[in-house]
């Protein structure tokens, strides 16, 4: 890498850096772009340079988080040998993850602000088809395993995907050992059903 190029990279992370953690002190809201000037000594044309606005620089430590959660959870996977007791871990490793993320309060504001720009709307699609993805993939193991029916894999995908952030909303005030009892319990429910078995 050129010396331009690494400096670049090292004033891009060094805002990204100094924005995470106003955006977990401060929540996204009250974070401004001036206090990211004020705390990296950029000024506001660099940090626009680097992620065009608030948002985007936002969306940038998202995606951090997600490129964070996903190599956790691929140390972690092995561990687990069938499907089901993947989603058992993933749901835990959520829950985990959510409870203790410095960027989740802050993260639940950007999404809930209702105005957002069409780049940045987009952004937040590729995320969630990103997700989607994910469990579809995990979904399809199982079936190809035999462990789960053929089924409609693209909606259980959504359901799954709108399960879990239900229960991360949920969750927010929960003690840890609650919020992992509400996982496991939302697999049991989302694996197996809630009506009994006829006789």
């Amino acid at each position: 890498m050129n010396k331009k190029k690494q400096q670049t990279e090292q004033t891009k992370k060094k805002i990204a850096d100094a924005a995470r953690a106003l955006f977990a002190q401060k929540g996204y809201k009250a974070t401004s772009i001036e206090d990211i000037v004020k705390a990296t000594g950029c000024s506001a044309g660099n940090i626009y340079y680097h992620f065009k606005n608030k948002e985007g620089l936002f969306l940038y430590l998202l995606e951090e988080w997600n490129t964070e959660w996903d190599k956790t959870w691929l140390d972690k996977e092995t561990l687990y040998p069938t499907t089901i007791d993947k989603l058992y871990g993933m749901a835990e490793h959520l829950a985990l993850d959510q409870l203790n993320h410095p960027l989740t309060k802050a993260s639940d504001e950007f999404f809930n602000n209702s105005e957002k720009a069409p780049d940045v709307e987009e952004r937040i699609h590729e995320m969630v088809k990103g997700y989607l993805d994910f469990n579809r993939q995990l979904l399809q193991r199982g079936i190809d395993n035999h462990e789960f029916e053929t089924t409609n894999v693209t909606g259980l995908a959504i359901i799954l995907d709108s399960l879990m952030l239900g229960l991360n909303q949920h969750s927010r005030r929960m003690e840890r050992e609650e919020a992992l009892e509400a996982y496991r319990l939302a697999m049991d429910v989302f694996l197996h059903g809630i009506t009994k078995p006829t006789r």
